[in-house]
Order: structure tokens, then C-alpha cells, then sequence
């Protein structure tokens, strides 16, 4: 190993995620997460420590962003996203996938505001 640890209490990923080892499917590293309001004290340090990130801010982050901030690795980060979530105190806005116009009638607007310039 070369430098110091940055972690110096040296606590294992299934210790930090109260023993969970997956989390929800829909929870990538790329998902963004917004904070909920409510109390937080009875949370777990690294749960808190999440919820901290989102103190006056007003947007979401992502989980990857999360990672970065907190030092820990992605996927301990994803099962603690996961749980936050399932409790309430994070949440995803919802995707309009569904409400997607389709490609081809994208790409006949764009022909025609290029005709048009």
C-alpha cells in the first residue's frame, strides 16, 4: 500500500450498511436522489452523514457524487441510497420514459428547423 488510509477506523462496507449487501435495483450510480424533509437523528452515522450532504441545498446529487463526497466506495453508497430511500428520507424524481416523443419524429423537427435557418 502506498499512503495513508483515508479511512482510519477501518470499518467494513457491511458494518456501514447494517448488514444489507444489495440494493434496489433502480438505485445505479448515475440515479440522482433528492432529500425529503424530517428527522434524521435516529438515522445511522453513514446514513446521516448522506443526509448531510443535502443541507440548503435545493437539487438532487447523484450517487456517484455522493461517493466522491463522503470517501466511500459506490456500491456500500448505493445499499445506503437504497435504504434511505425505502425509508423516505430520499427519493427519485420520477423518470417520463414512458412520455418520450419518438425518435424518428425528433429527427423530422430537427430537418425541419435546419431547413429553416
Amino acid at each position: 500500500m502506498t499512503g495513508p488510509r483515508r479511512d482510519p477506523d477501518l470499518v467494513r462496507p457491511y458494518v456501514r450498511t447494517g448488514g444489507q449487501v444489495h440494493a434496489r435495483g433502480d438505485v445505479r450510480l448515475e440515479s440522482v436522489v433528492i432529500a425529503a424533509t424530517g428527522p434524521t437523528d435516529t438515522l445511522p452515522p453513514d446514513a446521516r452523514r448522506v443526509m448531510r450532504l443535502f443541507a440548503g441545498s435545493q437539487g438532487g446529487l447523484a450517487v456517484a457524487d455522493i461517493a466522491a463526497a463522503l470517501e466511500l466506495p459506490p456500491s456500500t453508497v448505493r445499499i445506503l441510497v437504497s435504504s434511505l430511500m425505502d425509508s423516505g428520507h430520499l427519493s427519485s424524481p420520477v423518470a417520463a420514459a414512458d412520455d418520450q416523443p419518438d425518435f424518428d419524429l425528433l429527427q423530422e423537427v430537427l430537418r425541419g428547423l435546419r431547413s429553416m435557418v
